[in-house]
């Protein structure tokens, strides 16, 4: 990346940036949601839904493009409304905001969150018929909390802390690598 300082949202998204050239394509999206363990389909939809609703947020004053194209340096202005304030509009972290989101939705455990308490979340951050926000926001937290829950059904402050700081998915890759080379070692 061209920018000295890169921000939280930037690293966010810079695991789907399989080649590190800046640009996320959907097949760069693809392998991504691939690579920390998630089905065929699941990571198609992702392909298709990210790259279709984040390419021209990302590239402003630039001609529409077929192979939706999502430009890291740019993610910020692709950050959709009805969200959680983690990250300000320059995409940067903003920790007070985080610590909020535990101290008024994760009731059941200071440290985690249940699926209802995630719902209650979703529900407090909604913008009066931002039916996009809601979407996108309902989509990033269920996919996180489906993905990674423990088998309690709580989803970690630390989990969530790694999905804002960008390091969750390189350690998802990992993890999946490893099962699939003891997969592959077992036959």
């Amino acid at each position: 990346m061209e920018n000295c300082e890169t921000s939280a949202l930037q690293k966010h998204v810079m695991f789907f940036d399989r080649n590190n050239d800046g640009i996320i394509y959907p097949s760069e999206t693809f392998q991504g949601f691939r690579a920390i363990g998630c089905g065929l389909l699941l990571s198609s939809v992702a392909s298709v839904f990210i790259n279709l609703g984040l390419s021209q947020k990302t590239r402003p004053g630039k001609p529409f493009s077929f192979k939706f194209p999502i430009e890291v340096k740019n993610i910020k202005m692709a950050k959709h409304t009805s969200d959680s304030g983690v990250y300000d509009k320059e995409g940067r972290f903003v920790a007070t905001r985080f610590e909020e989101v535990f101290a008024k939705h994760a009731l059941t455990h200071p440290h985690s969150l249940t699926s209802d308490e995630l719902k209650n979340l979703l529900k407090s951050n909604r913008e009066p018929k931002d039916y996009g926000g809601w979407l996108a926001g309902y989509t990033e937290w269920k996919i996180l909390y489906i993905l990674c829950k423990d088998k309690n059904g709580l989803l970690h402050k630390e989990t969530v802390r790694a999905v804002y700081d960008g390091s969750l998915f390189e350690r998802m890759a990992k993890e999946n690598a490893s099962k699939k080379q003891n997969i592959d070692c077992d036959v």
